[in-house]
């Protein structure tokens, strides 16, 4: 069965990659790692919780062609096919599965737990998987000390990350849910 376009997930997908795109701009770089702190996590997981798996893929393949054909919507403004290619190029492709990833786990199950559940396994534990892995791939450090300096350091702010992302998706959901 072929899934037919809508307005509303074309509004919705729109909406997302906007706000992980802005979100892009809230940055912390860490002198050690060649990743930085970015708020685009958030809005991966807000995506994931709010949008139906379909929505949740779109804005955030949206988000990655915008970049891919110059449009600065990357972490502190880098655009371009070489930022998917470079360093923090895993963590970008997380961010499609892991959008997906949540919506699916969250689809049935929008109660505080499930939500920051598929927040974990989603938006923290796959996007780190992809984006440790590729890191270490194309800096050629290995994948311990690729987790160690590209995934680490970020778990404490991605599980603050993912209860904020809950706490706004239970809102919005309740509010989606009403109209």
């Amino acid at each position: 069965m072929k899934k037919k376009l809508t307005i509303r997930d074309i509004i919705y997908s729109s909406l997302l990659a906007t706000i992980i795109s802005i979100l892009g701009y809230v940055i912390i770089p860490l002198p050690f790692s060649p990743i930085p702190i970015t708020g685009q996590s958030l809005a991966v997981m807000l995506a994931g919780c709010v949008l139906t798996p379909f929505q949740a893929g779109l804005s955030m393949f949206t988000f990655l062609l915008l970049g891919c054909v110059g449009i600065p919507v990357f972490s502190g403004g880098r655009a371009g096919i070489g930022t998917l290619l470079g360093p923090s190029g895993g963590y970008f492709i997380g961010y499609l599965l892991g959008a997906i990833i949540i919506s699916i786990l969250t689809r049935k199950n929008k109660s505080f737990t499930g939500m920051f559940a598929g927040c974990v396994i989603g938006g923290i534990v796959l996007v780190h998987i992809i984006g440790a892995a590729w890191l270490g791939f194309i800096t050629n450090i290995g994948i311990k000390k690729a987790f160690i300096t590209g995934s680490l350091p970020f778990l404490p702010g991605d599980l603050l990350k993912a209860i904020v992302a809950t706490f706004i998706s239970s809102r919005l959901n309740k509010e989606l849910k009403r109209n």
